[in-house]
């Protein structure tokens, strides 16, 4: 249906009528085969803070939509303002692609962003950017409504604000306080000339600025990151709190350099870590500081050891937000300390994000994870998944983690028995 079609009242009502009708998990296909004609495209990405459930919902290209992060959606969203449709190249699935996105927040709603990765050239024209819009809130009423009760939004903390956007204000204020941190130490230094001084403060306002620009970067990172990559990360971003000051930092490399993990986990873990440090020195009476990171099958551990007075609480690290970051990943965070010995912070990170469970466990599963079942029902393993879907056997192993806790299921036996049960895939029978 090209722009000149919806002025046949007949096809424009019919249009209306499948979005206001549709069930859950057709709203984007619904919507996506009314923009089909009039913005061709390749895949629509949502964002949403009124599901609990999951807040990345994706419809199209299932390579693509798999792909994109909610990391990129949250970066796309601060260009987007409610009822003001935006066009440009935007970072999605890794890769710069050119975007419509619309936001909606009808009453009731946590807000909805909408990301159409279109396929063909030039931009929209006005009035199509207004029909899209109207569009979209019409389907973010749709979502709504279909939601009630599942969270209230004023007791929600969506997603998008309590991980996203919490995250970077954190992040950057992290950031702030560790340059202030070096500055300090420059100027406190009872060895530096003033002249170096001043050279010396120069130098870490502008490591400060270089950090700040790689800030921006971190969403365009990829899915990835091999352990020794993301921890050389780490010694980079606490390289300041060291190189003037009077305390020494010291640092236990992993094991298995070459191992990938999720960049979201390892990005959190780099930055509890500093947070950690930071409180630290807060302190005072702290010479030495140890940083290790010890990646299992199932987590990614930091320990963060001190010689201090061995008197920090677990309340002091609440002002970094540490606690709240570490817990929205479903991770844990434990403080040791004994006065006269220092204090033993250890962060555990699951290398797999939680999920609430659902009452269809097999419909909350995301389109990469029924790749990854369809190879489990017919029985293959990690290494064969990994080469047919081209990714690691890393990789592999967090979709099948996330599987079996979505189907709440204990082996991949199990799943894979419960996906034949419920006729997934079709045409694979209950005795193969």
């Amino acid at each position: 249906m090209v722009y000149a079609d919806w002025g046949d009242p007949q096809r424009t009502l019919a249009v209306v009528k499948g979005l206001v009708r549709a069930p859950l998990k057709e709203v984007l296909a619904t919507l996506s085969a009314a923009l089909a004609d009039l913005v061709p495209h390749e895949a629509l990405v949502m964002l949403t803070g009124d599901c609990p459930k999951s807040a990345n919902w994706g419809y199209g290209d299932v390579e693509l939509t798999g792909d994109v992060t909610t990391a990129e959606l949250a970066t796309l969203a601060t260009h987007v303002d409610v009822g003001k449709p935006w066009w440009g190249q935007a970072s999605l699935a890794g890769a710069a692609r050119p975007v419509l996105a619309v936001a909606s927040a009808p009453p009731g709603s946590a807000g909805a962003l909408l990301a159409v990765v279109v396929s063909a050239e030039g931009a929209p024209g006005p009035e199509v950017l207004a029909l899209v819009q109207q569009l979209w809130d019409l389907a973010t009423g749709r979502v709504v409504e279909l939601l009630p009760g599942a969270m209230p939004v004023d007791m929600a903390a969506p997603w998008i604000a309590r991980s996203e956007r919490a995250r970077a204000v954190a992040d950057v204020t992290d950031a702030h306080a560790a340059t202030l941190t070096a500055l300090l130490g420059v100027l406190r230094s009872r060895t530096l000339p003033d002249d170096a001084a001043r050279r010396t403060a120069t130098d870490v306002a502008v490591a400060a600025l270089v950090e700040l620009r790689a800030t921006d970067e971190d969403a365009q990172l990829p899915p990835e990151e091999s352990l020794q990559d993301a921890f050389g990360r780490l010694t980079d971003m606490l390289s300041l709190l060291s190189r003037h000051g009077d305390v020494a930092l010291e640092y236990s490399a992993p094991g298995s350099p070459q191992r990938l993990i999720p960049s979201d986990i390892a990005r959190a873990a780099r930055t509890t870590a500093r947070g950690t440090v930071l409180t630290m020195l807060e302190q005072g009476g702290v010479e030495r500081i140890r940083v290790s990171w010890d990646a299992e099958d199932a987590e990614l551990r930091t320990v963060i050891r001190d010689d201090g007075p061995g008197t920090l609480a677990a309340e002091a690290l609440a002002v970094h937000r540490l606690t709240d970051r570490v817990g929205a990943l479903g991770g844990t965070l434990t403080v040791d300390a004994v006065p006269a010995w220092g204090t033993i912070v250890t962060v555990r990170l699951p290398l797999a994000a939680p999920d609430v469970p659902g009452s269809d466990p097999l419909g909350d599963l995301h389109p990469r994870e029924l790749d990854v079942l369809r190879h489990l029902v017919h029985g293959h393993r990690n290494r064969a998944i990994a080469d047919a879907l081209h990714i690691s056997e890393h990789t592999v192993k967090f979709h099948v983690g996330r599987i079996l806790r979505k189907l709440d299921v204990r082996s991949r036996g199990e799943a894979a028995a419960l996906a034949r049960a419920a006729g997934f895939p079709p045409g694979v029978s209950l005795t193969q």
